[in-house]
């Protein structure tokens, strides 16, 4: 039996010191020397602070501010450690009654009849820190309210931080809520 369990425990060890521990430092290194920002978390700063990131969305609450989609973590949104779907389906009544209040919220903050999906549905995750720019375009008559701006100036700056799609026909145009935020706040 020694002769059995010997070679399963150095292939073991082996293994785990390979696959476990050589591989991993050697991937965080590489990944720190050829995209720093991103093996940092491709955090944002802001005066020398980091107010976030920009994989990660946040919960904009303000009239003065784009919202982002509702976000599928508790207790608290947008929290990077309960990230998950809500696994609700579509003949969920829980899920209907929370659309239907979202849908209600926006119509209250001055939206047109049609939302956009986006801006009532969560993403895979909860954590998706991009907007269509329909919902962002359904927005700028309110943020530009609440900041005395005119809408146009606000549909230039919107129109200067939405990404078109990945290589061109991968993905769908988007507009990341936290830049569009900051760059709101500069104007």
């Amino acid at each position: 039996m020694l002769n059995q369990l010997r070679p399963a425990l150095v292939l073991t060890a082996a293994m785990t010191i390979v696959t476990g521990l050589a591989y991993p430092f050697a991937m965080t290194g590489i990944a720190g020397t050829l995209m720093p920002a991103q093996a940092s978390g491709s955090l944002v700063e802001k005066d020398g602070t980091v107010i976030g990131s920009s994989l990660i969305g946040q919960n904009f609450a303000s009239d003065r501010y784009f919202w982002p989609r509702p976000s599928a973590t508790s207790p608290d949104p947008y929290s990077a450690n309960a990230s998950s779907g809500s696994n609700l389906g579509t003949t969920s009544a829980k899920l209907r009654d929370r659309v239907a209040a979202d849908v209600a919220k926006l119509k209250t903050a001055g939206s047109p009849a049609s939302v956009p999906g986006d801006a009532v549905t969560t993403s895979g995750s909860g954590l998706d820190p991009h907007i269509s720019p329909d919902y962002a375009r359904m927005q700028i008559a309110r943020v530009a309210g609440a900041r005395g701006l005119t809408p146009s100036a606000i549909e230039e700056l919107l129109a200067r931080q939405t990404q078109g799609r990945d290589l061109g026909f991968v993905g769908e145009p988007r507009v990341n809520v936290l830049q569009l935020n900051m760059a709101l706040d500069s104007l």
